[in-house]
């Protein structure tokens, strides 16, 4: 039974910053320099989800309390962050953000069996490579290409569609993941193919890509491939549909492509304002002149992920802990219901369609994308 603390006995157990039964959070997170600002977000999202958990008498009757650290986004230094929080008996943390910083702390964590939450890191390396104690609240980059290869098995069943990515290994995953849905659907590609980033043509590849009566056209790449694509192909008296992920949600793709680009389509996550269950929680934030916006949500999830595995376990071992959110468990958080899968990955992480259309990216509410 949670014990309901009188709001002054609160307020005074969190002036103070302890109290005899407390639950400690760690936070990791490039907190000054150039990524601040980015930090910022997951710190405020982390401190007001406990602050609503301390408001409604906490996990047990036991307070949580937020301990932040600068790792700069720095490799090293989250190794050395990753090394304090376990020297001070931290079994919890939030972070990093930046992949970069995760994955060698991970290590450190998973040796002194901390259970670590990320909102942001969404390199597949994270979770692929990792131990029993890594989890996210933020989609991993490839599973952009899962959700547009069922898209386009139902949306496009009955085209050629083709299948580009650059040569770099995480666009080469998302192509990849990308044929892995299409084809579970039963549908197969009539182009799957590598590209050399960075040339000024792709006239070859255009030609084929017309020869072989392509009129689909998904592209794990940046933008000016995509122009360029879109350009010659039209030289070539072929229109095609095309579509890509996130990396296409810039201006400078309408600056290079032009008309070409009108109905241009683009996997994107929601955006946060616009969530249902946050509505709530986004009003406490703006009472305090605060937009949470980029990962403040995934960060007040993380901490709900972790209460949530604190009562289910009735106790505080990490282990247990995860074992328990490996199962799969609709969690309720301000992001609406999610679960984990085995990996400590999303099990449906959640997509919109984006459309570019006379010089602008919007919402393309007729269409759906989900994981």
């Amino acid at each position: 039974m949670r014990r309901q603390l009188p709001i002054l006995a609160l307020a005074a157990l969190l002036f103070a910053g302890s109290a005899e039964a407390e639950i400690v959070i760690g936070l990791a997170a490039p907190l000054q320099g150039q990524n601040a600002l980015l930090g910022e977000q997951i710190r405020r999202g982390a401190q007001q989800a406990i602050d609503d958990v301390n408001a409604a008498g906490g996990v047990r009757g036991e307070l949580l309390s937020l301990k932040p650290l600068d790792d700069a986004c720095d490799p090293r230094k989250a190794v050395e962050v990753a090394n304090q929080f376990v020297s001070q008996g931290v079994r919890f943390v939030v972070g990093h953000y930046c992949s970069g910083s995760s994955i060698p702390a991970s290590k450190i964590y998973e040796a002194a069996g901390v259970l670590q939450i990320s909102p942001s890191s969404s390199l597949p390396k994270f979770t692929d490579e990792g131990g029993w104690n890594v989890f996210r609240t933020t989609a991993r980059d490839d599973a952009q290409g899962t959700t547009a290869g069922r898209f386009m098995a139902v949306k496009y069943r009955d085209a050629k569609i083709a299948l580009l990515a650059d040569q770099s290994p995480a666009n080469g995953v998302i192509a990849a993941k990308a044929k892995e849905a299409l084809n579970a659907l039963a549908v197969t590609e009539a182009v799957y193919e590598t590209y050399t980033a960075g040339a000024r043509s792709y006239a070859e590849l255009s030609q084929r890509l017309v020869d072989r009566g392509v009129s689909v056209v998904y592209i794990a790449g940046a933008y000016p491939e995509a122009a360029i694509l879109l350009r010659e192909m039209r030289e070539l008296g072929r229109s095609v549909q095309m579509i890509s992920d996130d990396s296409l949600v810039t201006d400078e793709f309408w600056n290079m492509a032009g008309d070409l680009g009108e109905g241009t389509l683009m996997t994107f996550v929601p955006d946060p304002l616009d969530i249902e269950a946050a509505q709530a929680v986004i009003q406490r934030f703006r009472e305090k002149d605060y937009l949470p916006e980029g990962h403040t949500l995934n960060a007040y999830a993380a901490v709900e992920a972790l209460v949530r595995a604190l009562d289910a376990t009735g106790g505080s071992d990490p282990r247990k802990m995860a074992e328990w959110l490996r199962t799969g468990t609709r969690i309720a958080t301000v992001l609406g219901d999610i679960a984990f899968d085995a990996k400590g990955d999303l099990k449906e992480p959640r997509f919109v369609w984006l459309r570019w259309s006379q010089g602008k990216y919007t919402e393309a509410k007729d269409l759906t994308a989900t994981q």
